[in-house]
This record gives C-alpha cells, sequence and structure tokens, in this order.
C-alpha cells in the first residue's frame, strides 16, 4: 500500500490538466497521420517535447505543491488557533461533562484565573450545569450574572464522530462524543441601560382614605380641616420624598405618578404610609387608614391606570389599609394587617337589595349556589335569596351537591318539609341540564370561581350576582352583573339579613328559613366572638324577631361522639411553633365532614394561651384542607395567600392538592419562617 499523501478533489483535476491534454493530442496526432504524414511527423516531434516537460515537471513539482500545501495549513491552523487565543470575546471548550479543556486569554482575563483546565465550568458559573448543555444541533442562550457584570452565554454543541473516524488511536465505533464551545458576550452595559429605561417607565396609583366620614364625625368641627391638613401634607411629602407627583382629585382620593424605580423603593420599604397616617391624632377617636393601588408594567399608560384602578378596588376590596400592586401577571399585597372598620350606614345594602331585585324581577328563574362543600353560613344565605325569589314569584333552585353530616340536619328542615318543593335543592349537573338563558345566577358566600359549587353555572347564565364577605383575591367573578363583597361583614347570612330588610314590606320569613340563616352567623362568629360589629347583632335581631329560637338552633349543632372525639384528638396532638402557632392534623378516618372538624379544632386551639394563630390540616378526597384561625395578633389570610388559598383576617384557609399531610406542615412553617424574616407577621 502507499502511504504517499494524495491530492484530490478540485485541486487535482488542476493539477492533472497537462496530462489530459496530452492524450488529448496524442490522439490528434493520430488523426492527423490519416490526412497527412508529413503534418504527423512535425506535430508528432511537438507532442515529444510536451509530454517530457509535462511528466518532468509533473514528477519534480508533485512533492513541492505539497509541501508547500501542507505548511500553509500548519501556519494557517497557527493563525486561527492565535487569533482564537486572543479574541476579545471570552472562549472556552468544555467536555460533555462540563469540565474545561480550553480557554483564550479573554476568558481567562474575565474569571481572574490563568489556569482553569480541569475545573468544572459550574464552579466558575454555578447556573451553567450539565443540564443546561445543549443536546442537539441548537445552540443554548442563558443569562448570567458573574462578578457584578451580566453576560449572554452561548453554548453549542460540537461532535466529534466524524474526527474520530481516520484517527489510529480513538477507536470511533459507535462513538457519538462531543465538545462543548462557550461564548460569553459582555451586556452589562446594555443590561444597564434598560434597567434604566425600565427604572423610569411612568408607574400610575390612587391612594384612598377609607374612613374619611367617620374619622371625621369622631373629631371636633373646628380641628376637620386641620385633620385632613396634616393627611394631605404626609401623603404629599411621602410621595414628594419619591420624586413623584400626587395631586388630589377627590376629598378622600389622590392620583399617584412615579417613576418605577421610585415604587421599588416603596414595597421594600412595605408602604411606610399606610402605618405613618395612622400617627396623626388630634384628638380623634379613629385613626385614618389609606388603600393604596398601583398599575405597573402595562404596554401603555392607560393599561397601567385601568391596573391601578383594579388594585385599588382589590385593596378596598379586602378591608382597606393596604397596598395593591398590580402587574400584568401578578398581583403583590402589602399591609391588611388591621381589621376593616363597620360602618354604621346600610345605605349601600339599601342600593344593592334594589338592584338585586330589579335582576330577579326581569327573570323567570333563579339558581343560587355557594362555594364548593358548603358550610352553614354558605346554606343559609341561599336561603336568604330563595326566599327572596319565592316571594317576587320566581322559580328558584339551590345548587348544593355534597351535604356534609353539619350541613345534613339543616337540609333535612327543608326536604321533609311539605311547604317546599321537591325541586328546591338540585345538584351540578340538573342545573346545567335545566338552565336556560333568562335565568339568574346567585352566588354567595364565595368569590372566587374556581371553588364554587359548579364553575359552569358561570359560563352559562348571563345575569351573575355575588354576596361575599370574604376579602377578595388575585381570582375573582369578574363578569358579574352585581356584586356586593363587604369583607367587615361577620357572615353571609348577615348581608342577607339586610337586604331582607329592604327588598320588601311583604317578604316573610318562615321558621326554618331564620333558624339557618342565624345558625349561619353564630358558625361564621364562633358564638358571636369573633368579628361582630353592630349591625352583625342587628342582623340577629331581626332574625330573632322572625321566628328564631335559640335552644332549637342549638340542638342542630349537636355532633356524635367519634366527630367529637376527633376534635378534642386534634387538639390534643397540637405542635406549637415558633412559640405562637399551633399546628395540628385532624384524621378524618369514619367522618362524613372532617373539614368542619379541622375548623371547629381550630377555634379551639386559639382558647391556648399565647397561641396567635392555629392551622389543622385534614385530608379529605385527595386534598389536604387547611383550617386557619387567629383572634387578632396574626392575619392568618395572608398566611393562606402564599399557599394559594384566602378568607378573612381572623379565619382562612386553602386546599393543597398533589401533596401529603407532612409536605404540607412543612410548607406551612417555612411560609411562617419566611413571612417573619420579611416582617410581615
Amino acid at each position: 500500500m502507499s502511504n504517499r499523501v494524495k491530492m484530490k478533489g478540485r485541486f487535482m483535476s488542476y493539477f492533472n490538466a497537462p496530462l489530459v491534454l496530452g492524450l488529448f493530442l496524442i490522439l490528434t496526432n493520430i488523426l492527423i497521420y490519416f490526412i497527412s504524414w508529413v503534418s504527423g511527423i512535425v506535430l508528432s516531434a511537438v507532442l515529444v517535447v510536451y509530454m517530457a516537460v509535462v511528466l518532468s515537471r509533473y514528477m519534480n513539482s508533485r512533492s513541492l505543491y505539497l509541501n508547500e500545501l501542507v505548511s500553509f495549513a500548519t501556519e494557517y491552523g497557527q493563525v486561527q488557533r492565535r487569533l482564537l487565543k486572543n479574541l476579545d470575546l471570552p472562549y472556552a471548550v468544555l467536555d460533555e461533562t462540563g469540565r474545561v479543556i480550553w480557554t483564550n486569554f479573554a476568558f481567562d482575563k474575565l474569571v481572574h484565573k490563568e489556569k482553569v483546565f480541569k475545573r468544572q465550568i459550574s464552579s466558575l458559573f454555578p447556573s451553567l450545569t450539565k443540564d443546561t448543555f445543549p443536546t442537539g444541533d441548537e445552540e443554548v442562550r442563558l443569562k448570567i450574572v458573574f462578578d457584578g457584570g451580566n453576560y449572554r452565554a452561548q453554548m453549542r454543541r460540537i461532535p466529534l464522530d466524524q474526527m474520530t473516524e481516520d484517527s489510529d488511536i480513538i477507536d470511533h465505533a459507535e462513538y457519538s462524543g462531543a465538545l462543548i464551545a462557550l461564548y460569553l458576550f459582555d451586556e452589562t452595559a446594555v443590561t444597564m441601560a434598560i434597567q434604566e429605561v425600565d427604572d423610569q417607565s411612568v408607574v400610575i396609583g390612587f391612594i384612598y382614605m377609607d374612613n374619611y366620614d367617620e374619622a371625621l364625625d369622631s373629631v371636633e368641627d373646628v380641628r376637620r380641616s386641620l385633620l385632613i391638613a396634616l393627611i394631605d401634607r404626609k401623603v404629599n411629602k411621602y410621595i414628594a420624598s419619591m420624586d413623584g407627583i400626587c395631586s388630589k382629585i377627590e376629598k378622600d382620593k389622590y392620583l399617584v405618578l412615579l417613576r418605577k424605580k421610585s415604587l421599588r423603593y416603596l414595597q421594600e420599604a412595605h408602604f411606610e404610609l399606610l402605618a405613618d397616617v395612622k400617627t396623626v391624632s388630634i384628638g380623634n377617636e379613629m385613626a385614618i387608614t389609606l388603600s393604596i393601588g398601583f398599575g405597573v408594567d402595562g404596554m401603555t399608560y392607560a393599561q397601567n391606570y385601568e391596573f391601578a384602578r383594579n388594585a385599588i378596588d382589590l385593596a378596598l376590596g379586602r378591608g382597606g389599609d393596604q397596598a395593591v400592586v398590580k402587574m400584568p401577571d401578578n398581583i403583590i399585597y402589602y399591609g391588611g394587617k388591621t381589621q376593616q372598620v363597620e360602618k354604621s350606614t346600610r345605605v349601600k345594602a339599601r342600593v344593592k337589595a334594589q338592584a338585586l331585585k330589579e335582576i330577579i324581577s326581569g327573570k323567570d328563574v333563579v339558581y343560587i349556589m355557594g362555594h364548593r362543600l358548603g358550610d352553614i353560613d354558605c346554606l343559609g344565605a341561599g336561603i336568604g335569596i330563595y326566599r327572596i325569589a319565592k316571594t317576587m314569584n320566581r322559580e328558584a333552585h339551590i345548587v348544593l351537591n355534597e351535604i356534609s353530616t353539619s350541613l345534613a340536619p339543616m337540609v333535612d328542615l327543608f326536604k321533609d318539609n311539605p311547604e317546599y318543593p321537591d325541586d328546591m335543592f338540585y345538584t351540578s349537573q340538573q342545573a346545567i341540564e335545566k338552565v336556560s338563558d333568562n335565568a339568574a345566577l346567585v352566588v354567595v358566600d364565595v368569590n372566587k370561581p374556581s371553588i364554587t359549587e359548579c364553575p359552569e353555572l358561570l359560563r352559562l347564565c348571563k345575569s351573575i350576582v355575588v354576596l361575599d364577605h370574604h376579602r377578595a383575591g388575585t381570582e375573582t367573578i369578574e363578569n358579574a352583573t352585581l356584586s356586593y363583597v363587604e369583607a367587615y361583614a361577620s357572615s353571609a347570612c348577615e348581608m342577607v339579613s339586610e337586604i331582607l330588610q329592604y327588598t320588601g314590606e311583604n317578604i316573610r320569613i318562615r321558621q326554618e328559613e331564620a333558624d339557618v340563616m342565624y345558625a349561619g352567623i353564630v358558625v361564621d362568629t364562633n358564638n358571636f366572638q369573633n368579628k361582630c360589629g353592630v349591625r352583625t347583632f342587628e342582623a340577629a335581631a331581626f332574625l330573632r324577631r322572625n321566628g328564631t329560637d335559640v335552644t332549637r338552633v342549638r340542638k342542630l349543632f349537636r355532633e356524635n361522639a367519634l366527630e367529637y372525639k376527633a376534635r378534642a384528638d386534634a387538639v390534643s396532638q397540637a405542635e406549637i411553633y415558633r412559640e405562637n402557632f399551633a399546628i395540628s392534623v385532624c384524621h378524618g378516618e369514619g367522618l362524613q365532614s372532617p373539614t368542619v372538624i379541622g375548623a371547629q379544632a381550630a377555634n379551639e386551639l386559639l382558647d391556648i394561651k399565647g397561641v396567635h394563630g392555629s392551622f389543622v390540616l385534614t385530608e379529605y378526597q385527595n386534598q389536604i384542607f387547611v383550617s386557619a384561625r387567629s383572634i387578632d395578633e396574626v392575619n392568618v389570610q395572608v398566611i393562606m395567600e402564599r399557599m394559594g388559598g384566602g378568607g378573612h383576617m381572623n379565619i382562612a384557609g386553602c386546599q393543597i392538592e398533589n401533596g401529603t399531610v407532612e409536605e404540607t406542615i412543612q410548607m406551612l412553617k417555612h411560609t411562617i419562617d419566611a413571612m417573619i424574616e420579611e416582617g410581615q407577621l
């Protein structure tokens, strides 16, 4: 076998062209002999000289050409290597495991090390792990931060199978190895420029005084103007310190314009204005509280304005005394640690009652539903709306799927009563099958569409009314024709009791209906111990006048021995976490409504001295239900919101899917720890 280096390709065709031309001349010479032998002899002589010169040059120049080509290729490779080594762009070659094989000077200078061979790239850039390496022909791009700079890392996979085919050292059989080429592009200046532009973008916000009229009523007439002036001064000074603009658009409302960078400072300080404004006191018995709403990151100023409107509505709906920042894909809450002040006026209840009456009067049938796994407050509010619809001679149905043991005695009052039709209660499937275009849907005791008894009805009904006493969260029923959400109310039954009084004089509540509504208030206030205001007792008095019997209601609450033992066991097994939080588990084996028992156990844990918040976990229907309770020291709503739930300051909860009790306890503890470190608790 010849070990000589062989030429091929286009260069070989150029090199062999004279020989090919010589063969053509030989054929031409033979043809000329047939025409003229004298001309043939002359051409033969010329051809001999030509071929002698060509063969001589071919034999003597071949090695010279090859030597020059090899020298050029070697020098060209050295030039390439030298250029790559001195390239200003940081460049490195890695093996498949992420170990550094080769680097250029710019890369060494960037990492402040001259020799990084055999080191893992993750030891230099922790975000560049093996999982981030390219696996195909596509290039991978990542943003990394190193030594105070921002870089774009680009990685490309270089297969080595073709390079090893002719190797005498590496066996290329079934070899699929590769190298990783890593480039680092410095984008620090670009990132800073983009950040600066983003920081200077306009943010729109609103600041509302929650209790303007109530606070003024608690101070002398001559001092009212001074109180408002002091509040105005604090608000304007606070916004001016952030290089913002604050304009008073109404007696108790401000429009705010800020830079996004300034809003970030406000968020980091958790909106100090909320606490600072409460210190204003010139003899007023009630401190002024504020609600703040900001819209940010909208595509236009108009969208930021709309975000700000939604944010301030959320802040007010959640009880006020808090700040809400709304972005296109997220909502952040700050504050909300104080209870909303109950308004003594019932004007809003009267207006909502008239609006509800008009909606029902224009419909043929009314569907009423609450939240999934409905409780007594949910049923009682539904019964109140049912009575309004029947008084107006409208067909009405309450959507109720699962009836718990605690709810069964209440439902039996109507199912076994000849005064009520057999179709008073519908399942979700029945409601979906019979719903018509001219139907109204009244949602009680819930404002979160995903946990309603039948979310499909929200889509099928065009007229929707929402009556709820829970503080609004991120997910709300947005297409409601009428929304009456009052976080100060103790229960949905309290709200419906007030509406009943303003719907019409011809409404007569039956004894069973009054009992269930009264029971709803009793349950949500824990026997009038939590979140009771003047209007709560007025609603209870109204129901008492309509036939409620306290002894009869108490009998409805009696439970069997198994439920009592389960609640006692949950209380006895409680763990006191961080000295102020009681965490326990309610084992629901054999119980029809373990979540209700868990909520009752959470209430009882608050009777332990030093416990600021209680949490009872119950595993039910492949979910973990968390019941959270507090008295006044802790806002359990914000804790539950972190875990995907919600509720009130003192009564809240959440549902965890695809998790275990142990995992949920750890999640709860981690949430409490994080919020304590952030100053939220």
